[in-house]
């Protein structure tokens, strides 16, 4: 049998495989993500970049519990300005590159694109759904009318695809889902971290110094899977699911979910870089055994039933 195409569209962004760097996993040195492109992914995500300057929380931010990993990193990030200087001495017109940018308000993203613009971007993520930092993520990203003054403001800015970041810490993520859809968005990601916490039964106090986290790793792909299922039979923009995918079946379920892509980030830190071509084998294995050509053939199968 031939081998299967892997690659996959999403507006203008061409990949040649349907695995994506999620954001927020290794910081936004082009060296560092240039590094993850050459070990296997299709695209590469920032962390999230702000208006201004943020130093984020003080330590502790990080740790692990049973079943992925408790974060309250808190957005830290060098500004627009320091990250586009930074962008424009790098070579980056070969480099599947996605900008995924936060704030508070639409004319805080609007200026953000309007200086990245002219750079070889490849394409946008906005975050709204961080679930730990107050006036930003998902504050933001639970209000449609937020959701649709600020996916128009980019769209007025920019002919790069947007790619939007919803949260599954909302009443409803699929009306929101529709906002961004009806509002411009190209795609979706589907889901960030989850709201959580963990404590310390020795000193009585909450580990992170925010004291609120978000929850990535095995723990939360149950909850993406549902969302992924929900939202891609909602609206007929691609989705791109994230959260807990730690190896090629957890792959496999969530394009039977319904997602076109899939971003990966807890599962390099049990793993390494080398969890990509893990995960690209198995899914050209499975494609194999189940007699498909491509990624395609199996993107929302679990619809018919």
């Amino acid at each position: 049998m031939q081998e299967p195409d892997l690659s996959i569209k999403i507006s203008s962004l061409e990949m040649k495989n349907p695995l994506m760097l999620a954001s927020g996993i290794l910081g936004t040195s082009i060296a560092s993500l240039r590094k993850v492109f050459e070990a296997g992914v299709g695209a590469v995500i920032t962390k999230s970049i702000g208006y201004v300057p943020r130093e984020g929380y003080n330590n502790p931010t990080l740790v692990e519990v049973n079943g992925g990993y408790l974060n309250a990193i808190g957005l830290s990030n060098p500004g627009v300005r320091e990250f586009y200087n930074e962008l424009s001495k790098s070579k980056i017109d070969d480099l599947p590159l996605i900008v995924s940018l936060f704030g508070a308000k639409p004319s805080e993203f609007k200026y953000m694109v309007s200086i990245l613009d002219e750079l070889d971007i490849k394409a946008y993520e906005v975050n709204l759904s961080c679930p730990h930092v107050k006036g930003f993520g998902t504050e933001v990203g639970q209000d449609p009318e937020a959701v649709r003054e600020i996916v128009k403001s980019i769209k007025k800015e920019t002919k790069k695809p947007l790619l939007v970041k919803l949260s599954s810490n909302v009443t409803d993520i699929v009306k929101i889902a529709k906002v961004a859809e009806n509002s411009g968005a190209d795609a979706l990601t589907v889901i960030n971290t989850v709201r959580a916490m963990s404590i310390d039964i020795e000193t009585f106090r909450p580990i992170l110094a925010n004291k609120i986290g978000g929850l990535s790793g095995p723990a939360i792909k149950p909850i993406a899977v549902r969302c992924v299922y929900e939202v891609s039979k909602a609206v007929k923009i691609p989705v791109i699911g994230c959260g807990g995918i730690m190896n090629w079946q957890d792959a496999i379920e969530f394009f039977l979910a319904g997602a076109r892509a899939i971003q990966i980030g807890t599962a390099i830190a049990y793993e390494g870089l080398s969890i990509f071509e893990k995960i690209k084998k198995g899914i050209r294995d499975y494609l194999i055994m189940k007699g498909k050509k491509s990624v395609g053939e199996i993107v929302g199968l679990s619809h018919d039933f």
